[in-house]
C-alpha cells in the first residue's frame, strides 16, 4: 500500500486503534467514566481525522475502499452520532445495572462497521461492513439489563436481520455465477440470464429489509420499543445511514436502476413506505413506536432522491438532495431519541416511550418541552426547520426528474404526519404529570448535546447555505 492509501485509510485505523486501546484500558479499569471517556476521545480523534485525511479526489484502496468526500460525509456524520449516543448513554445507563463497560465498544464497532459501508465498492466489503455493523447492534439492543423487552426485540432482529442477511449473500452469489466478478461496477455490464436476475432481486430484496421498506418493516416497532432509547436512536440514524449510503454508492456505480423492473419494484416500495407508514404512526400511542413507523416514512422519502438518479443526466442533484436530507434526518431523529433516553433517567426499568408520559413536559420542563416541539416540527416537514429544507431538496429532484408519483406520496404522507406530531406536542401541554418520570437527573454534557441538536434543527432551518456549500464542495470530486 502506498503513503496515499495508508492516509485515505487514517480514520479507519484511528477508530480501529482506538477500539484497541479501549479494549485493554476496560481491562485494567472496570470503570463507566473510564470506558465512557475512551469512546468519546476515540471518536473524536476519528472526527478530527476524517477532517483533516480525507482526500480531495477518491482514492481506491486494495480495490475494496474508495475514500472520497461522498465517504467522509457519511463517516463524519457517523463517528459524530457515536459521539452523540455515548453522551446520551452515559446518564441512562448509570441508573442500570450490569456491566456497562462493553456498550461503548459495541458502540464504536458498531461505528468501524458503518464507515466502512459508506467507502465500499466490493461486495465482500460491502458484507463485512454490515455484519460488523449488525452483530454489535445485536447485543446493544439487549443493553444491559436481561428484561424481557430488551431480550425480544434482539432476538427478532437477530433472526429476521440474519434472514436478510443471507438472502443478500445468496444473491450475491448468483450475480458472481453470473458476471464472474464482485465489482459495483460491474453488476450491469455483464448482466445476462435469470441467476442474475434473480441475484439482483435478493441483494435489493435483503436491502430494503435493512432499510425497513415496506412491506419488509415489521421488525421496527418492535425492535425500536424493545431496544433502550440511546440504541434505538443510534440504529435509526447510523444503522439506516450506512445502509442508505451504501445503495447510492451501488445506485451510481452499477447503473441498476436503468432496469426498468428495478426501478418500478422500488417506486412501489417507496410510495407504499410512505404511506403505509404514515397511516400506522397514526395509530400508536407509544412515542417509540410512532417514531417507528415515522422511520419507515422517511425511509420511503429518501427513496425519491435514489430514483431521481436514473432521470437525471447530473446525478449530482440527486445525491445532494439525498445527503441533506439524511443530515437533516439524522438531527431530527437523534434529538427525538435524546429526549426520551433524558425523560427514562427518571426511571430505573423501561423508557418514557408512551405518549402520556410527556404530559405536562411543558410545565414541568419547558425548555426540554420546547426541544421536543421543534423536533416534531421539523419531522413533519414545517418551514424554519432543517426539515423543511431537507424535503426542499427532496421535493425539487422529485420535480426535476418527473416522479410525479412519488412526489405525491410524500404531499399526502407528509400531511398525514402533521396529525400524530402535533398530538405530541398537544399532550406536553396538558397538566397531568406522570409522577414516575416527573424529575428526570441529567448531566450537563447530556443537557448541552440536546440543547445544541435542537438549535440545529433550528439554525439549518434559517441558515443552511453552509452545509449546502459544503456538501457541493465533497460532490466536486465524488466519482460515479
Amino acid at each position: 500500500m502506498s503513503t496515499a492509501e495508508y492516509l485515505a485509510l487514517a480514520p479507519l485505523l484511528t477508530i480501529s486503534g482506538g477500539l484497541t486501546i479501549m479494549l485493554l484500558v476496560i481491562a485494567f479499569f472496570r470503570s463507566h467514566r473510564v470506558a465512557h471517556v475512551s469512546a468519546l476521545v476515540t471518536l473524536a480523534a476519528t472526527v478530527l481525522s476524517i477532517l483533516t485525511c480525507t482526500p480531495d479526489s477518491p482514492q481506491v484502496v486494495l480495490d475494496l475502499l474508495v475514500v472520497d468526500g461522498f465517504a467522509g460525509y457519511f463517516m463524519l456524520l457517523f463517528a459524530a452520532m457515536g459521539i452523540i449516543t455515548c453522551t446520551l448513554a452515559y446518564r441512562y445507563l448509570e441508573g442500570r445495572s450490569g456491566g456497562l463497560e462493553e456498550f461503548y465498544i459495541l458502540v464504536v464497532t458498531a461505528t468501524i462497521g458503518a464507515m466502512t459501508m459508506a467507502m465500499a465498492q466490493h461486495y465482500a466489503t460491502l458484507l463485512l461492513g454490515l455484519e460488523i455493523l449488525s452483530i454489535s447492534l445485536y447485543t446493544m439492543i439487549a443493553y444491559p439489563q436481561e428484561t424481557h423487552a430488551p431480550l425480544e426485540a434482539a432476538t427478532k432482529y437477530l433472526i429476521l436481520s440474519g434472514v436478510a442477511s443471507t438472502t443478500m449473500l445468496f444473491g450475491i452469489a448468483l450475480i458472481f455465477m453470473a458476471s464472474g466478478d464482485l465489482y459495483f461496477s460491474s453488476l450491469m455490464a455483464d448482466a445476462s440470464g435469470p441467476y442474475h436476475t434473480l441475484g439482483q432481486l435478493m441483494l435489493l430484496t435483503g436491502l430494503a429489509f435493512k432499510l425497513s421498506l415496506v412491506p419488509f418493516h415489521m421488525w421496527t416497532p418492535d425492535v425500536y420499543q424493545g431496544a433502550p432509547a440511546p440504541v434505538t436512536g443510534y440504529i435509526a440514524t447510523v444503522s439506516k445511514g450506512a445502509l442508505f449510503a451504501l445503495l447510492l454508492r451501488f445506485a451510481l456505480v452499477s447503473d441498476v436502476l436503468s432496469v426498468s423492473a428495478v426501478f418500478v419494484a422500488l417506486s412501489t416500495i417507496a410510495i407504499a413506505s410512505m404511506i403505509i407508514g404514515n397511516v400506522l404512526a397514526l395509530m400508536q400511542q407509544n412515542l417509540k413506536r410512532l417514531l417507528a413507523y415515522s422511520s419507515i416514512a422517511h425511509m420511503g422519502y429518501m427513496m425519491i432522491a435514489l430514483l431521481a438518479i436514473s432521470a437525471l443526466t447530473d446525478t449530482a442533484t440527486a445525491v445532494e438532495s439525498a445527503m441533506v436530507y439524511l443530515l437533516g434526518y439524522f438531527l431530527m431523529t437523534a434529538t427525538a431519541f435524546g429526549v426520551i433516553s433524558i425523560q427514562s433517567n427518571a426511571k430505573e426499568n423501561g423508557d418514557a416511550e408512551l405518549i402520556s408520559h410527556y404530559s405536562g413536559l411543558f410545565w414541568r420542563n419547558p425548555l426540554l418541552a420546547s426541544v421536543l416541539t421543534v423536533t416534531m416540527l421539523s419531522l413533519a416537514g414545517m418551514p424554519l426547520t432543517v426539515g423543511f429544507i431537507a424535503k426542499f431538496y427532496l421535493f425539487a429532484a422529485g420535480v426535476e426528474s418527473n416522479l410525479w408519483a412519488l412526489l405525491w406520496a410524500l404531499v399526502i404522507g407528509s400531511a398525514i404526519s402533521v396529525y400524530y406530531y402535533i398530538k405530541v406536542i398537544f399532550t406536553m401541554t396538558l397538566n397531568e404529570q406522570p409522577d414516575s418520570y416527573a424529575h428526570p437527573e441529567t448531566t450537563w454534557s447530556t443537557r448541552s448535546t440536546l440543547y445544541a441538536l435542537g438549535l440545529a434543527v433550528l439554525v439549518l432551518g434559517f441558515y443552511p447555505t453552509p452545509v449546502i456549500e459544503l456538501i457541493g464542495q465533497l460532490l466536486s470530486g465524488f466519482s460515479d
